[in-house]
């Protein structure tokens, strides 16, 4: 018997499906000579690459059409499931029952547990759901077919769903890259206005202080001939060209100092945002000139900070430090100054290497904005660099972006989304330090404080407050 059950194996495992591990259901031979069901195959080859191979031994199949049904094989396979049924019927150990002695033939499906005759008469079983056990074998392969044929089912779905999902993905890519396409014209339009205006900003500007020029030329010409005339014409004539230069030298300051122009960016502070920090001042870095709040996010102008000049070059000023110091990477914070008509924000790094460039002067440990007033008038201007401009009016809130690589400082007129000045190109050696000043106060004057903003706030285009 024992070498009935060892060919019986044999027999099984050659009638059987390498791909669902179950008895050939309608099988195909391919060229190798491998055998698989008809349904596993196609799916195999429906999966696989382009190059239908083999599942078994991977040989390439030359014919990529399904086989057809190898019917000896099929009946093969039903006189093996039929043999396999008699035999294990017949066979003693696991096909007889332990206790009674008995050939296993019925089936419990509640405890599923192969039962003889005499084991579903016991209380055990009494009411369990009995059935005879070819019956119970017959079920259970209807049901891994029905199982089987959903999963193909699904199976075949899925894989339409996956390619749509391929040509979707596709379709957008191609999308994307024309609606990007489009933004980057729009942007070297944009660009193309822009510097198209800025010239013509730069030439009347340039044609204004020429005019100005031209007129000291006269002035001083006409001084040097009046300065030869005669004492009673000298005196005649000499209080009218006197108020003549008084009103020219009077336009000198406007005349010479160009306005700070504005050229909003589109997108400007969201790319900005990205890199946003917040920031804490360091209290040790204050003196009694400075008062720092208790949160450690605004600094004001203390009674110690006393000006006792009228002109603004010769104002003292005190700086605050903030706790962050940063080594690397991209760094953004925003300052709010709408109550302060002076004010300086900028960085400190006690490590710096100049690079060739135009604007940044050699070993500077400080790169400053300074915006001051002068009677009703704002300038800005920036040390070390080239920028001394006036602005129509004070500004609420100021942007400043550090790029450690490659090496650039910029500040930004947040209301109106445009760049007030860049440092660069600069060789930060770390460690880089913002630093604040909330003054120098104007005489006679109690100005409020610098309020360093939360990363999350923005400015209200309306009331130019934070939000």
């Amino acid at each position: 018997m024992a070498a009935i059950v060892e060919n019986l194996k044999e027999l099984q495992s050659e009638i059987t499906c390498s791909i669902c591990k179950a008895y050939f259901c309608e099988p195909v031979t391919i060229g190798c000579g491998h055998n698989f069901c008809k349904a596993c195959l196609s799916s195999s080859w429906r999966i696989g690459a382009p190059a239908f191979s083999c599942p078994e031994c991977r040989q390439v199949s030359q014919d990529r059409k399904i086989p057809l049904v190898n019917r000896c094989l099929a009946e093969l396979t039903e006189l093996g499931k039929e043999l396999s049924s008699k035999i294990l019927q017949s066979t003693e150990g696991q096909s007889q029952c332990v206790t009674h002695k008995k050939l296993f033939k019925l089936f419990c499906e509640d405890d599923q547990t192969a039962l003889c005759v005499t084991c579903c008469e016991t209380p055990e079983h009494g009411a369990h759901k009995i059935s005879p056990m070819q019956e119970a074998v017959d079920n259970y392969r209807r049901e891994l077919e029905h199982i089987r044929s959903r999963v193909e089912k699904h199976l075949e779905e899925d894989e339409q769903l996956l390619a749509q999902e391929e040509r979707a993905v596709t379709d957008w890519h191609w999308m994307m890259r024309g609606e990007f396409s489009k933004l980057h014209h729009l942007l070297m339009e944009e660009e193309f206005q822009r510097l198209e205006r800025f010239q013509q900003a730069q030439k009347t500007s340039q044609d204004r202080l020429s005019q100005y020029l031209e007129t000291l030329q006269e002035l001083k010409l006409e001084l040097q001939k009046e300065g030869h005339q005669a004492n009673q014409d000298l005196l005649q004539d000499g209080n009218q060209l006197l108020e003549r230069c008084e009103a020219v030298l009077s336009r000198r300051a406007k005349a010479i100092t160009p306005e700070l122009r504005e050229y909003p960016l589109p997108g400007l502070i969201e790319m900005l945002n990205r890199y946003r920090v917040d920031l804490t001042i360091d209290l040790i870095s204050a003196d009694s000139s400075v008062t720092v709040s208790e949160d450690l996010k605004s600094a004001k102008a203390g009674e110690g900070w006393q000006v006792k000049t009228k002109f603004p070059d010769d104002f003292p000023h005190h700086y605050v430090f903030a706790e962050q110091a940063f080594s690397s990477g991209s760094q953004y914070w925003e300052v709010d100054v709408t109550q302060l008509p002076q004010w300086i924000l900028g960085i400190y790094t006690p490590h710096v290497h100049r690079r060739r460039g135009r604007n940044v002067n050699s070993g500077s440990p400080v790169f400053l904005l300074r915006c001051i007033k002068k009677e009703e008038d704002y300038y800005l201007q920036t040390y070390p660099g080239l920028l001394n401009h006036r602005v129509k009016g004070p500004m609420p809130r100021i942007g400043v972006f550090l790029v450690h690589a490659p090496g650039t400082l910029s500040f930004y007129n947040i209301l109106q989304h445009s760049l007030i000045y860049k440092f660069y190109p600069i060789l930060f050696r770390k460690p880089v330090i913002p630093v604040f000043s909330p003054g120098p106060p104007l005489a006679g004057t109690n100005p409020g404080p610098m309020n360093l903003c939360l990363a999350n706030s923005h400015l209200c285009a309306c009331c130019h407050s934070c939000v």
